[in-house]
């Protein structure tokens, strides 16, 4: 049966349920097209819960670097499916899960250089609940399908169109992106990569439409 979430502290609450009376790591995997809401949410529940414990894993961190797209001819849809070490993702999921006992370092991505820095977060022997946002985490070609194996609970967020569309827009502007070159991506990659991400939707654990 799927759970449906209609605000911000409901999600909390599930978070904090989803703890209780386990010894193993909680995963969740936040799931949303671009624009959605997953790091509004994610920072939220960051605020609300323990920090010494509590840790977040983007996604974008594992974005091929600008070099290895050139190189592969995808630059210009920089943000599909196969423009990110899933494989390397994966596998990143799968030593937190098993691995409890040593600090795994992870990359994450810096949206002001388009660039992902090796190594600069970390996930500790006492981290025991981790949030994860990713735009496909419940897809099952290539890399991915590993990805949803070590997910406690998969969190979809969904969204008014014309509402993450203008955020979208909004955001490629702050940084960098010309008002035309924004709504042209805004429309063009990122829309398809919203049409693959919306066929996941249905294997999501959870829904959450946050009014």
């Amino acid at each position: 049966m799927v759970i449906k979430i209609a605000s911000l502290e409901e999600a909390f609450e599930r978070a904090v349920t989803l703890t209780h009376n386990t010894d193993s790591r909680v995963i969740i995997g936040l799931i949303g097209k671009p624009g959605a809401g997953k790091s509004t949410l994610s920072s939220y529940l960051l605020k609300k819960l323990p920090k010494e414990t509590t840790a977040l894993i983007p996604m974008d961190g594992f974005h091929l670097s600008n070099a290895q797209l050139a190189i592969l001819t995808r630059a210009d849809r920089k943000g599909a499916p196969d423009t990110f070490d899933s494989y390397g993702f994966a596998n990143l999921l799968h030593r937190i899960k098993v691995k409890t006992t040593e600090t795994i370092y992870l990359p994450l991505f810096h949206r002001e250089i388009e660039e992902s820095i090796s190594a600069e977060g970390a996930i500790y022997d006492h981290t025991s609940l981790i949030i994860i946002e990713g735009n496909y985490l419940l897809l099952e070609e290539d890399g991915w399908a590993q990805v949803a194996q070590s997910l406690t609970e998969s969190w979809f967020i969904d969204i008014d169109h014309d509402k993450r569309v203008s955020r979208l827009v909004a955001r490629h502007i702050k940084f960098g992106k010309t008002p035309a070159a924004a709504h042209a991506w805004a429309n063009g990659t990122d829309a398809r990569n919203a049409e693959l991400i919306e066929t996941t939707r249905a294997k999501a654990d959870v829904i959450i439409n946050l009014v």
